[in-house]
This record gives C-alpha cells, structure tokens and sequence, in this order.
C-alpha cells in the first residue's frame, strides 16, 4: 500500500504527463508541484512506484510515464468527480436543450462531448427492449384509417397507420385510446404488448375486428428493433492530436470505430446513470486496443436506464475531466429525455 507522499508524486507525475506528453523528472516535479521534500526524496519515491509497476522509464535517463497499473490507481483514488463550472454546466444544458428529437439530443450530445473531452465520443441510442410507453395516441386520419402514435420513455415516437376492416365512432376510438394508455404506460414495450392483448375481448361485437387491428399494429410498433445497436460517434479528428505515442494504436481504433457491436461492447458494463466507469489499457476488452481507455456511463432513469455514452482514447488522458464531462452529460440527457 502507498503512503500519502507516493501518491501524492504519482498524481504529479500523472497530471504532468497529461499535460506535456512528455517523461516527467523528479526535479520538475518538485518545482512545478511545491512537494515540499528534496529531489532526491521524489528519486527514491519514484524509485519505489518503478518497481511496484506504477510507472515506467522508457529511455534511459528519461523521466518516467504512468503505466496502465498508475493509472488506474489515480482514477481510483480520485475521491469524487470534479464538478464543472457554473459556465461549463449553463452552456451544456442550453446546448442540448435546443434539440429538437431523439436523434437530435443524440447527435449534439456526441458533439458535446467530444468537444468537452478532446476525445472519440460514442452515445448508444436508447434500446426498445429498456424502454417503457410514456404515452399512446390515436388519431382519425379517415373513417377507415387511423394514426397510432407511440411515445416512448426514451423520447422515441413510433407512428403507424391503421387500416380499419370497419369505421369507428369517435366514441369508440376514445375508449380505445384510453384503455390502450391504461394497460400499456409506464410497461416494458414487451410486458405492453402482452397486456394490451385482451383488448379485443373488451370490445363490442360490431367492433371486436377493429380493435384487433388496432393492437395488431401496436405490438408491431413496441416490436420495432432498429435502433437496438445503433450509436453515434464523433471527434474522431481529436486521434490526431496525440502524436507518436499513440500511433500504433490509431488504425485500429479506427477500425472499431466502423463496428457498432465492438463501440457497444467498449461501452461494456456502463449502465448506471450515477457511475462513470473507466477501463484502462489492457482492461478494455479488446487487445489491439491496449493502449486506449474508455470512460462511460448510463443514461436515463436511475432504475431503468436506457442506454449508455462515453469516450475512447489514449491511456495519456485527462480523466478527471473526462469523467465530469460524461457524467454531466449523461446527466442531462437523462433530464431531457424524462421531460420529452
């Protein structure tokens, strides 16, 4: 177990490395980081990190880098994420604020934080199978057509045409809007489909075949899998600014990138809104990307979450503020998405 003054001397050496990109020395890191002990103290504190595996010296006579291993004990031993700024907050919640649809809260929100983070953002769409029915509507378009409208807890809206076998009064369409909301909101799509099913047998004779089309075309709405896999991406242009060091590693990243099945399986365990996960080199599940991190959360209720988001990058990151910036903005996704 490290003491105080260790951990201390490996956090300098982490944040200076984030900042420099270059091996950090024990006499800057005295200067730049008011240690208060000697160089030759840091030396032998840099000594003992060395041979415990928490940073490495890549050339000789260099200073040293942060190993996968100092890495991750400097993200674990961050007491909490850091909070934004009063400005930082304000100018994320106008700017996602202002979309318009689920794609839209989507896409600002890869942009957001690839911008925040200097990092590849991912954001899944939220899945089907983790939404529930906000809200069923239907709409006469025609005595013998209707407009069934499906709001998801995710924001989503399924429309489908209803063909009817015979017209239905207003009255009755009423009573079907409303037993339709009363079996189905706040369900599971799947446990909605399934409770809708005895509507029918609800239904008068003359209007039994009606209403069976009815939930015919709801079942095939709740049952619509097509953004089941689906993410958005953004930032890639910010790979460029980590130079030699992460070169290796930047055509295969990109590669990953191109299948929506690896970028899911990167966002890995990340389904809590209120915890931002962290893998770390050669913790990422893929081993050509050894030398990439990922930080990720959930989004969406805190009991029901929808999906999740994050950022893949170069060990060398900032994670303290990569954290506060999935965090926040997995934060106010949610917040939007519950008042859509």
């Amino acid at each position: 177990m490290l003491d105080d003054r260790k951990l201390d001397v490996l956090r300098a050496i982490v944040e200076d490395y984030v900042h420099t990109q270059e091996p950090v020395g024990s006499k800057a890191l005295v200067e730049r980081h008011h240690l208060e002990v000697s160089p030759a103290t840091v030396r032998n504190d840099m000594a003992a990190l060395e041979e415990e595996g928490f940073i490495t010296q890549p050339h000789t006579s260099a200073g040293r880098i942060p190993t996968d291993k100092g890495y991750r004990l400097f993200v674990d031993k961050l007491t909490s994420i850091k909070p934004l700024s009063g400005a930082e907050k304000r100018a994320i919640a106008t700017f996602l604020q202002g979309a318009v649809d689920l794609d839209d809260v989507v896409h600002r929100s890869v942009r957001l934080l690839a911008q925040l983070t200097q990092q590849v953002a991912i954001v899944q769409y939220p899945t089907l199978a983790r939404s529930t029915v906000r809200h069923v509507e239907l709409v006469t378009l025609s005595s013998s057509r209707l407009l069934l409208v499906l709001i998801t807890s995710a924001g989503r809206v399924e429309q489908r045409v209803v063909e009817l076998p015979k017209p239905l009064p207003d009255d009755v369409v009423a009573d079907v809007r409303a037993r339709l909301n009363t079996s189905a909101v706040g369900q599971r799509l799947s446990e909605a489909a399934v409770r809708v099913t005895s509507l029918p047998d609800q239904a008068h004779a003359a209007d039994k075949a009606a209403v069976t089309q009815i939930v015919a075309v709801f079942a095939e709405a709740v049952a619509d899998d097509r953004t089941d896999e689906k993410v958005a991406i953004g930032g890639t242009a910010n790979l460029t600014r980590f130079g030699d060091d992460f070169d290796r590693s930047i055509k295969p990243l990109l590669e990953a990138l191109e299948e929506h099945v690896v970028l899911l399986k990167l966002l890995g365990e990340a389904t809590s809104p209120s915890l931002v996960t962290v893998r770390i080199g050669h913790e990422v599940p893929y081993k050509q990307l050894a030398s990439t991190s990922v930080v990720a959360t959930g989004y969406g209720p805190e009991e029901q979450p929808l999906a999740t988001l994050g950022v893949v990058g170069p060990t060398r990151m900032d994670y303290p503020g990569s954290m506060a910036a999935v965090h926040a903005v997995a934060r106010y996704v949610s917040q939007i998405l519950s008042e859509a």
